[in-house]
């Protein structure tokens, strides 16, 4: 059986040591649904919502929590995030979020996405719930990750600024 890596020889929760392992550029996509009644549509895209601007709300809600994943998530290992993105549209009946975050680092990037869109969603909800007794968020999901040499990623990005 394969030993259980954030359980140590004690039986107790540990951070897992990835010192050993070479820095890597990441990105991981997180994307996630909320239903929403026509009418909310209509007040979101009208910006009459009380609260505010919905999305742009939003927007800086899980950008703001995908920094933030370390102090929320127990063993997770704070990560230099170099970028992340919140993208939120609307569609029939509610809204898609989409969290893209990227670093370069020695582990993974997923919880800080899955964080975000999360976030961002439940911001939503808060913002719409005055309007809108039956929400619902569905389907928050890791959509896709992503690991290269960070060698590889300097010479891709040298070669198109060559190529200006």
């Amino acid at each position: 059986m394969r030993r259980l890596t954030h359980i140590g020889a004690d039986g107790g929760a540990q951070m897992v040591d990835v010192s050993a392992k070479p820095l890597s550029a990441r990105t991981a996509i997180a994307k996630g649904k909320i239903k929403l009644q026509r009418k909310t549509l209509d007040l979101i895209s009208k910006d009459q919502i009380a609260k505010g601007n919905v999305f742009a709300t939003a927007r800086i809600a899980g950008i703001q929590a995908a920094k933030q994943t370390a102090h929320l998530i127990p063993l997770c290992h704070t990560l230099p995030l170099a970028d992340v993105k919140v993208d939120i549209v609307a569609s029939v009946g509610g809204a898609e979020v989409t969290c893209t975050a990227r670093t370069v680092a020695q582990t993974g990037v997923e919880m800080e996405a899955l964080t975000g869109v999360t976030v961002a969603l439940l911001a939503i909800y808060d913002m719409c719930k005055a309007v809108n007794k039956d929400m619902r968020i569905l389907d928050v999901h890791l959509a896709e990750k992503t690991k290269s040499p960070v060698a590889a990623v300097y010479e891709r990005r040298n070669q198109s600024r060559r190529r200006s």
